[in-house]
């Protein structure tokens, strides 16, 4: 019952604001684990779906995702790629905007929660 991290960021500058893992630090036998992966928003689903490629290059098994907002692509692209994926979601939005932001969505959670926002 260990909290470790991963951090996985949209590059702004690509168009499809493809994710970018810049931090990982992982337990020696996290494949032994079961894993909940808690993150505020889900657009794209590319950083999640980053993420759960680590932990499958980890060996790990069984993962819940657990957020506040998501979107319909977001999810469906996570749906197709990991089925076997537990999701719990607090609301689902149905569409990005042409930013790749979830629409009404909060803006970008990130942004605001370092005050990183130009």
């Amino acid at each position: 019952k260990q909290w470790y991290q991963r951090r996985v960021r949209g590059d702004e500058e690509s168009a499809d604001k493809r994710a970018v893992l810049y931090y990982k630090k992982l337990p020696a036998d996290i494949a032994k684990c079961k894993v909940v992966v808690v993150d505020p928003m889900l657009a794209t689903g590319g950083s999640l779906d980053c993420a759960l490629e680590v932990l499958r290059e980890a060996g790990v098994e069984e993962v819940v995702f657990v957020n506040l907002f998501s979107c319909e692509e977001g999810l469906e692209m996570i749906q197709r790629r990991w089925p076997r994926l537990h999701t719990v979601t607090l609301h689902v939005d149905l569409m990005l905007d042409e930013r790749r932001y979830i629409v009404p969505g909060v803006g970008d959670f990130g942004d605001r929660y370092y005050g990183t926002v130009e």
